[in-house]
This record gives structure tokens, sequence and C-alpha cells, in this order.
């Protein structure tokens, strides 16, 4: 969780009261006379881009709404499916739902992202899109989805939550797929607090995206705000200029983050991996992962839950794998009525591979700040616990 690690006076207050030095006007649109041409929203937006080599991204207000936007540049209709994975945050089902189209799910594989030999499974000639959720800072298999999708005439969107500053063949993550999805929650590799973005290939889907997140105003020059032009209806889903002000001071500090994060991980994973018992989640090849979290599989569910009670009674946190799950995983979600409706069978029991890869997974959190000792006590405490239970 290195967003909040790194706040500090010195950059993200003083983005702040730039703000404050240019007419104290919060909000990203109009009152040009009084802001200086302050507009930081706007600069967030080029900047983001700019550092992720993409040519147009939106800032919204969460990442959830960054889905939703997505999602509404489709003009999805009722009977529209759209596939996502079973192991994902609640939050890209809810897109799905309130988009009006019908939410499936597929089985995960040891990557712990979509399993593209259960998505050909369940494609339809009803399935719209795809939206394909790089879980915890690391890609899928995603030239095999991709290869699915375009034969089958299939849109993706890339989820991108946790995986801001990760690569694919030397793609950013997010700019792979038609559009991508950030979250800049308080947990996210940078943070305004709330706060999301999305990335475009396309300028048409861009300028609809835009109009669709601001109530449908076309942002037509020729008028003044008030007396806008609309082409369509939208919803209220804009970021302000408080959050922008902390998003350029914290997306100076992405490359550091991302440094930080893979010595980090890379020193757990040197004393991990001499563990005969333990498999690591598995990392396609040619990728450079933001490792959000260090994930690995132990033989056993039992095993699992003994080793993460022995690393929390040390005060070493584990992140959603296991003890938030029922937020992560769609087995748990028969509360979404549609997705209830869309599955074949009982949810709870509808994803027995996911469930069997998630219950021996333990993951833990990468911090920029990390205590020296913590890779050692890592080894130490997993070893112990296989040894005891042989």
């Amino acid at each position: 969780m290195p967003g909040y690690e790194l706040i500090n006076k010195k950059d993200e207050l003083a983005e702040i009261k730039k703000i404050f030095n240019n007419g104290s006007v919060f909000f990203r649109y109009g009152f040009k006379n009084i802001r200086n041409n302050k507009y930081l929203v706007s600069e967030f937006e080029k900047k983001f881009s700019k550092k992720l080599r993409s040519k147009y991204a939106l800032a919204v207000s969460s990442g959830t709404a960054a889905l939703r936007v997505a999602l509404a540049v489709l003009n999805l209709k009722a009977d529209d499916e759209v596939i996502t994975q079973s192991f994902t945050f609640v939050a890209t089902v809810e897109a799905i739902i309130e988009s009006g189209a019908i939410p499936k799910c597929v089985e995960i594989d040891d990557t712990l992202n979509m399993d593209p030999n259960d998505l050909i499974k369940k494609i339809s000639k009803k399935t719209k899109a795809i939206i394909l959720v790089h879980m915890l800072g690391s890609p899928g298999r995603i030239d095999k989805i991709l290869k699915i999708c375009k034969k089958n005439n299939i849109i993706v969107i890339e989820d991108t939550a946790w995986g801001l500053g990760a690569t694919y063949k030397k793609r950013y993550l997010g700019t792979i797929g038609r559009m991508g999805t950030f979250s800049f929650d308080y947990a996210k590799m940078i943070t305004t607090g709330e706060g999301g973005m999305l990335l475009f290939k396309s300028k048409k889907d861009f300028l609809k995206a835009k109009a669709w997140h601001d109530h449908g105003h076309d942002n037509n020059p020729k008028f003044p705000r008030w007396e806008d032009t609309r082409s369509n209806s939208g919803f209220n889903f804009r970021m302000s200029e408080l959050q922008a002000a902390v998003g350029l001071a914290q997306l100076r500090k992405l490359d550091q983050v991302l440094k930080f994060h893979k010595i980090n991980s890379s020193k757990i994973f040197n004393k991990i991996k001499n563990i005969s018992e333990v498999k690591i989640r598995h990392i396609p090849l040619k990728s450079s992962p933001s490792n959000d979290a260090f994930i690995f599989i132990l033989p056993t569910k039992k095993l699992a839950k003994i080793c993460k009670m022995n690393l929390n009674k040390n005060k070493i946190s584990t992140k959603i794998l296991p003890e938030a799950k029922t937020w992560h995983f769609c087995k748990y979600w028969a509360h979404m009525y549609e997705l209830k409706k869309a599955n074949k069978k009982k949810l709870y029991y509808s994803f027995p591979k996911s469930e069997n890869i998630l219950s021996r997974c333990i993951s833990i959190s990468i911090n920029c700040k990390m205590n020296k000792s913590l890779p050692n006590m890592i080894y130490s405490i997993v070893n112990k616990v296989l040894l005891s239970e042989k």
C-alpha cells in the first residue's frame, strides 16, 4: 500500500496550496477568470497519459466509476453479456450490473487471473465484452485471451486497479485493450484518497466517455458551460481539483514506488523459493508486475490457514488472501441478483478451480518501507508450519 506511505507536506500539500493560490476553485471546469488558467484535473490527465504512453486519459471519481464509464461507451443492451473473472473486487461485477448488461464470471488459473480455457466455454452469441482484471499487480495469459476475443469479436476492457506501472511485452497494463481503468483509492500504487482514471486508444471513445461522466456535457467551446450542447444523457463521475492536486504529486513518485516494490518483493521471493512445497503465483513471461502483493500457494487449505494465523501472530499482515476473499471471490456474491440469475447453478459451488487455488493462497502486502527482517521471518514461519505438518 505505497501511495499513502509517501504522502508528505512537501509534495501533496504543496500541490493543494497551489489551488488556494489560484482562486480556490475545486471544480474541474469553468471559473476561468478566477483560477489563473490552472486546471489540475486536465494536467493530471495529460501527465498520466504521457507516462503510460496512451493517447487519451479521463480522470474520474473512483476506480468503480472508471469501469462504469468504460461500459457506458459500449452502448450495451439489456441482453448483452459482459464476462469477467471470478477473482476480482465486487466493483467489477457491480459496474456490469449498473450498465444494464448481464454479468458472467469465469474461473481463474495459476496467474490468479482469467482462465482462457474457461472463457472459451462461457462465451455466447450475446457476449459483447470482457473485463480482464490484472489482480494484485500481475497480468494473466493476455495473448491467449486477446486471440479468443478477436476471433469472437469481443471488446476487451482492462481493470488495472492493482496494476498501475506494470507491463506486458513492454506495454503498460491498461493500454492493451480498447480501454483501461485505474483506481487511486487509499490502498493503491498511487492514491488520491478516492479517484480513478481511464485510458483510451480512440478519440471517439474518449469524447463519449468525457461527456457521459459529466451529465452529457459536450464541452462545446462555442458555448459557455451553462448553455453547453449535449448528445446523450450521462452521470456525474467527475474528479475534483483537490484529488488531482494530490494525484500530480503522487504520479511523480510512481517510478520510486515501482522500484521499491520490485526490490522488496524480490527479497521475499529469494527466501520463499527455497521451500520446495511452496508454489509461487505464475507470472507470464515478458511481464513486469507492479508487485502490489507477493502471493504463494501452499499444498492444502489447512496449511494456508495455519500459515496465515502464524504470520498474523508475528504481526505480518496478509492482503485479501485469505481474509478478504468474500469481497473478492464471486462465489460469495449471491446478494447480486443479476449475477446469481445469470449463473446456471448455485454460485457457491460454481467455481471449484478458483476455490481450490484461492483457498491455498497467502498474499503478502508489499510496501515501500519494509522491515529488513521481514523476508527471513516469512521464510522461518512458512518453513516451520510445513515441517510441523509433515
